[in-house]
């Protein structure tokens, strides 16, 4: 099987057990999820994000006046080694989405490989707004930078 090259694709080791790092992806995802103004849900808009639980679940953010983005579905749940959901913006059509799978993979005691395979980003058009006319490598590159700088913030150094 040939790799997807249509997926943004980011590896990181971090300083914890597989356990707390899905907790921690998950959990506390609004504490340290950093918006990037070119790759907001909802344009202009920054909120919280937060995870319902479970299988069928739902990533949201929370703007300060009450309303909400469903951002993506739960589609596999396995605590501590899987997370997939779904993944849009406000401005994808009803045919558009994108999938996000997260795996946690102990590497050694105390060590987890936490990887981002986002796939999907082929479908959106490179004149799409969240596309920003980028050309398709170019779009993986930056998104990627954002997903590693993200990944820092939850997993900081000890």
């Amino acid at each position: 099987m040939s790799a997807d090259r249509s997926r943004v694709l980011v590896a990181v080791r971090v300083p914890c057990e597989p356990a707390e790092a899905f907790a921690r992806f998950t959990a506390e995802i609004g504490q340290w999820w950093q918006p990037n103004p070119l790759f907001q849900f909802s344009d202009g808009r920054n909120g919280t994000l937060a995870f319902e639980t479970g299988e069928g679940g739902r990533l949201i953010e929370t703007y300060d006046d009450g309303t909400a983005f469903v951002i993506g579905v739960i589609s596999t749940w396995a605590p501590p080694r899987l997370l997939v959901l779904s993944w849009r913006q406000a401005s994808f059509s009803p045919e558009l989405s994108t999938e996000l799978h997260v795996t946690f993979e102990p590497i050694e005691p105390g060590q987890t490989r936490v990887t981002i395979e986002h796939y999907g980003w082929n479908t959106i058009p490179a004149d799409h707004a969240a596309r920003h006319h980028f050309p398709l490598t170019t779009f993986q590159l930056r998104f990627a930078e954002w997903w590693r700088g993200l990944l820092r913030a939850a997993f900081p150094p000890r």
